[in-house]
């Protein structure tokens, strides 16, 4: 063993071989002398030639065409045909240059000729892609239907048709010191703040893992903070709101075998907007951001708020509701805290195991198991009908939000609110909702804080935060993200002026 690393570490000095049999030992020694690691050698006259690739990783067909000129005709000329993509072509390159483009699915041609070597680099890559369909985790009624898959040329490609503009700079990066996962970081560069540009980048290089699974994986190593339950980086796979975002001053985070984009800097009230908004007319589109915007409220509060009146404010309950209600829980044996938390966990339970099961599987047990199990436990008296309406009400509010995140972030929250409600009442309530507020004032997303426009204050930036004035008039850009540009477009709708 430590033979053979001090014959590697010997080999690894050397730049360029001059012997050909070594050259392709080393090679063949720095991948760890895989199996899949197909090689070919070619000897005709003093023309020798070496031809590396990863079975497991290139195209058949392309190879069956490169072998086949280089069969035929290689021996007669130095010209690779058009039909095969010649990705690089020197004397320079060294072993671990050719290894990495072995791993990109690149078949690599060593040729010695009259004692002079060069290194071929031929893109075969075999490339295995979903269609191109939409996202099931952000559907609309109203205009396109297109989602990312998990090949990033064609998810660029799907950013670049929509957004033909010069000014518009991807950069990649290599993330894993195995997987060597190609990303790509996307930003318009006449409207992202360089400032951002820089720190997005420096995080980015700063990642040092052995393998990127996906974006996810990698947004914990660059948000700013780990210990919140609020996503920083806003998580989509459409690229209209990609393409939205960075018209907004944005900056885009895209990973191979990956099919989500990482946008930010984003503010809290990024998470409750969504494309049907923008989509139809702006009277439907702000109803229902405030429909949003008050699920929230409910989905987090309403479980709280009906435990501290049971435990502690009965009083408050209209005269006409006091009978019913005290009906409805005086047999119950459990404090409402104890029947909160069970059906909350018994909803988790529904959703997750509806999650694992097959489609047709999983919505038949998110309907009959709620179904039963609320029927059962309310005959059993062991849970109030209240109770169940209250826990419905709140986990149909939670699921209106266009976030996955998001979502999640509401469903875990409303436990410690339901706490400190069966502790304090309405002034555990009140504690936890200022706790909460100076939590997302202090947040940032991408050194920006959390909650503009409200903290900092911007009046612009209102105009499409709770409610979304007409296109026309949304002529300036929100300054969370702090835009080069903060004006959109010039003016509008002159000739209605022209006319009178």
């Amino acid at each position: 063993m430590k033979k053979d690393q001090k014959r590697f570490k010997k080999l690894n000095q050397i730049n360029q071989c001059k012997s050909f049999n070594e050259l392709i030992e080393q090679v063949n020694f720095s991948s760890g002398n895989s199996d899949d690691l197909a090689t070919v050698i070619l000897d005709y006259l003093d023309k020798k030639t070496a031809i590396l690739y990863y079975e497991s990783l290139v195209d058949t067909d392309k190879q069956s065409d490169l072998l086949e000129w280089i069969s035929d005709m290689f021996w007669k000329t130095d010209e690779f045909p058009d039909t095969l993509d010649v990705k690089n072509q020197s004397s320079d390159i060294s072993f671990s240059e050719a290894i990495k483009l072995l791993l990109n699915g690149d078949t690599v041609l060593i040729t010695n000729d009259a004692g002079a070597w060069s290194i071929t680099s031929v893109k075969s890559l075999k490339i295995f892609q979903r269609a191109i369909q939409e996202p099931k985790n952000e559907q609309i009624v109203r205009g396109s239907h297109t989602g990312f898959n998990e090949n990033l040329i064609v998810n660029l490609n799907l950013i670049r048709s929509r957004l033909k503009s010069p000014h518009l700079i991807i950069k990649y990066f290599s993330i894993g010191s195995h997987s060597h996962r190609k990303t790509a970081l996307i930003y318009l560069n006449d409207l992202a703040d360089p400032m951002l540009v820089e720190e997005y980048t420096m995080r980015l290089n700063a990642v040092d893992v052995d393998v990127a699974f996906s974006v996810g994986h990698i947004e914990e190593f660059i948000e700013d903070s780990n210990y919140t339950p609020f996503p920083q980086f806003l998580n989509t796979e459409k690229p209209e709101r990609t393409v939205a975002n960075l018209m907004e001053g944005r900056i885009a985070f895209m990973m191979d075998g990956s099919p989500t984009a990482l946008i930010a800097p984003v503010n809290f009230f990024s998470f409750y907007q969504s494309p049907d908004d923008y989509n139809g007319r702006f009277i439907v589109g702000t109803f229902y951001r405030l429909l949003r915007i008050a699920s929230f409220l409910i989905a987090l509060l309403l479980p709280a708020l009906y435990i501290a009146t049971i435990s502690y404010h009965f009083e408050i309950i209209p005269e006409a509701l006091t009978l019913p209600a005290k009906r409805a829980v005086e047999n119950i044996p459990y404090p409402p805290l104890v029947e909160a938390l069970i059906l909350e966990l018994t909803i988790e339970l529904i959703r997750e195991a509806g999650i694992r099961l097959p489609n047709p599987i999983g919505q038949t047990i998110g309907i009959v198991g709620g179904l039963v199990i609320g029927d059962a436990v309310v005959n059993a008296g062991f849970i109030s009908n209240l109770m169940v309406i209250v826990v419905a009400l709140t986990a149909i509010s939670s699921f209106v939000v266009p976030s996955v995140e998001m979502n999640t972030t509401i469903r875990i929250l409303r436990f410690p609110f339901m706490i400190i409600a069966s502790l304090f009442g309405f002034l555990g309530v009140a504690a936890g909702l200022v706790i909460l507020m100076i939590h997302l004032i202090k947040l940032e997303s991408l050194t920006t804080p959390y909650l503009s426009p409200l903290a900092p204050f911007h009046v612009s930036g209102i105009k499409d935060t709770f409610i979304r004035i007409p296109a026309p008039q949304q002529n300036t850009r929100s300054a969370d993200a702090n835009p080069i540009q903060r004006k959109r477009f010039g003016k509008n709708r002159w000739w209605k002026h022209a006319k009178k």
